[in-house]
This record gives C-alpha cells, structure tokens and sequence, in this order.
C-alpha cells in the first residue's frame, strides 16, 4: 500500500488533489504543497463546555450524530412524558407505511379517557382523527391522546409497548424499557430511557419524519374549545428553536429534548432532572449557545466525488477515477475546515479488470492528529482487461521498472 495526499480544504470540499507519486517528483510536489499551507488557521480554542445543573445532559449534531458535550448520558431514568416522542414516532412510522391515515378516526375509550395528568380532552366514546391526536401528543402533551392512539395502532397499551420497546432495540436506544405510551409514573413502575436513547430518538425524528416534524415547532393547539400552549419554552424566546417535548413528573423532576437549526447545522440538546420548568430552558441554552458558537458542520464529500486518478496496467484505460460514493458529513471546531488533511492509502501497482465500485483503499481525514472520517475509496467506473499484447506491454514495463527500481 501507499499513500496519497489531498491537501488543502477550502468551504465544502477539496479544492485540489495532489497524488504523490516516486521519485524526484513526490519531492518537488511535498515542497509545494508545504509553501501553499505556509499560511494556515490558527489552532482553534474552544472553552470547556458549560455547567449544566441537570442529572444528565447530551448534545448532539442531528446530521453527523456527533457528541459536543455530554455527561452521566448513559444512566436509565424515568422521562416522563419525553416517552410520548417514541409514541409520536411509532404512530408516523404507521402512516409512512400505510397501515394508517391522518384522517383515520379512532376511538376513545374509557381507560384513554379516564387518563390522569396532561390532558387533550378528548371525550369517552368519541372519534378523533389521527391528526389531531398526534398534535394532542406533541403539542398538549396529552396523556389520554397517547393511550388512544396506542389502542388503536396495537389493540391495547401494553401491546403498544412491546413495539416502543422492539423500535428502541432497533434504533440502538440500549437504556431504554417501556412499560407505558405516556410516561405517567405509578407507585409500581415508571418507564427509563437515558440521554444518549433520547438524542438517538429526537435525531431519527428530525432525520426520518421531516414532513411531520413541523408539528414539534407549533406553539399552540386548541380542541374541544380548550386551548393549550406548547410546554416548550425556548419555541417562544430562541427562533432558532423548532422541537421537540418538555416532560416532568416527580421522579424524572423538569426534562426537555430540544431541537435547533442555524447557518445550516441542526443540534439537539437532551436535559433530565432539572429543578423547574425555567431551569430546564435556561440548562438547555446553555447547551444549544455553546454548540452553535464554537462547532459546524461540515460537508466533506458530495456523492460519487472523484478524489484523485490513478494509473491501471493490463487495462483498456490506462487510468481510473477514484472517489467517495456517500455523502460524508463532519463536525468540526469553527474555522478549521483548511487545517484539515486527507491522505488515500491504495495498493501502488493497480491491474485490470477492475469492477465499478470496487474498494480500492481507504481514505482518512483529521485535524490536529484527530481522525475525524475514515471511509472507503472505491472505483468510480468499470476498465476491461486489455488485449494480449497490451498486458504484454504493461507487463515487460513493469518488470523493467522494478529492476532498475531495485
């Protein structure tokens, strides 16, 4: 194997690739690219991350999945009414594959009904369609909304939560067990998902249902001729602010999962066990601040991106593309996007015939020493082994080279 490097980042991707090559040439090329980076940024220097008075806290990008800040994110507690953004997912996940319609009515049964704590207000033995149902869920926190559009996706709440608990296994959500659609706490059990569980949930929410997400950022709904407002606060001060549910009950204290987008980099913030509803939005700002002034998201790749070209014997062509077939995404400290290096590393002798597609080396960027993305260089199209007398060719070359390179 032997490396190439592609050196200098400029916005979005890279500017310029540079394969070193042997010899004297290798040399010439190191000396250019190393005036070309003579003026380079300064290291960045970011603060330690602030003090959040929360019993666990995670802040995330949305669109890497990249931890900025997290802390105790992997201990169980009970989210209170945070559970209902898993019901809210499981009932769009039903409408997306077509086993249900916003326009579907369900009915209410006495136990929807009879639901303690937050409610929509939804009436005994009435319909009510999914849609208003699920903003009951998201926006009024509706206990008695989320038993009944349980009942009526699994036929009862206990078989809803056998499928919150088979989607948390699926999405990778490993400290979480649900026992109930609403989160409401009994002297006998209380649901428990951890931070890192939430941020995994509220990432594939924003991610997977971005035709339903507006729903999270509306500030108010009125049914029943009784109007609630959102319980997320930040919706009325950070207009930055879109999502996604405050939760409390006395064991989980005051709990918020909030969603922000600005200059194209979406976080998200999880905090559990504040002391009060302002605690919550103030903990959470905290957070969302720090994340939005010291990172970025940073585009590295477009799909199918060639990265460099390199030389193939006994082929057709006497070259092929190669590049990143994935978009690929980072996070990164502001302003070090051209401090950054990628080098390919691929076999140095490349023969035909070679498959569209195929893995041909691994390419590796960082910053600072830090790998911040590691992926796959594959062939950017098909070569066809040549004919007898080009492999001929390429071949006496090759054993030419090799001796007197030895």
């Amino acid at each position: 194997m032997f490396s190439r490097s592609l050196n200098n980042f400029y916005s979005s991707k890279i500017s310029s690739v540079v394969p070193f090559k042997k010899g004297l040439l290798a040399i010439l090329l190191c000396c250019s690219i190393l005036f070309s980076n003579f003026s380079v940024a300064a290291p960045a220097i970011i603060p330690r991350p602030p003090e959040v008075a929360a019993t666990s806290y995670i802040l995330i990008d949305a669109k890497t999945g990249h931890i900025i800040v997290e802390e105790n994110a992997d201990e169980a507690l009970p989210p209170a009414s945070l559970t209902k953004i898993m019901t809210a997912y499981i009932a769009t996940e039903e409408i997306l594959n077509g086993n249900m319609s916003l326009n579907d009515e369900v009915h209410i049964s006495e136990k929807a009904w009879r639901m303690e704590g937050s409610k929509m207000f939804v009436g005994v033995d009435t319909q009510v369609e999914v849609e208003d149902l699920l903003r009951g869920i998201i926006i009024q926190s509706g206990n008695d909304a989320s038993v009944a559009i349980a009942e009526h996706i699994a036929g009862s709440e206990e078989a809803f939560a056998d499928m919150m608990n088979q989607y948390a296994e699926v999405l990778g959500m490993d400290e979480t067990f649900f026992m109930n659609a609403s989160g409401l706490d009994t002297d006998q059990y209380y649901n428990t998902m951890s931070a890192r569980d939430l941020s995994i949930l509220a990432q594939a929410t924003v991610n997977r249902h971005a035709e339903f997400y507006p729903l999270y950022a509306e500030r108010e709904f009125t049914y029943n001729d009784i109007r609630q407002t959102n319980r997320n606060a930040l919706l009325f001060r950070d207009r930055n602010v879109d999502g996604l549910k405050t939760g409390w009950t006395d064991a989980a204290g005051y709990c918020l999962v909030a969603s922000a987008e600005r200059d194209g980099m979406r976080l998200i913030s999880v905090v559990m066990g504040t002391a009060s509803e302002e605690a919550r939005a103030v903990e959470t700002q905290k957070l969302l601040t720090y994340g939005f002034r010291y990172f970025e998201t940073h585009k590295l790749y477009d799909v199918d991106q060639v990265l460099t070209n390199v030389e193939v014997w006994s082929g057709e062509q006497s070259s092929v593309d190669l590049g990143i077939q994935e978009e690929v995404y980072i996070t990164i400290p502001r302003g070090q996007a051209e401090s950054m290096t990628a080098s390919v590393d691929i076999d140095e002798v490349i023969h035909a015939p070679l498959g569209n597609g195929q893995i041909m080396g691994v390419v590796t960027v960082t910053l600072d020493n830090d790998t911040l993305y590691s992926g796959d260089v594959v062939t950017m199209q098909a070569i066809e082994q040549g004919g007898m007398f080009k492999r001929f060719v390429d071949w006496l070359t090759l054993a030419f080279s090799n001796l007197f390179s030895g």
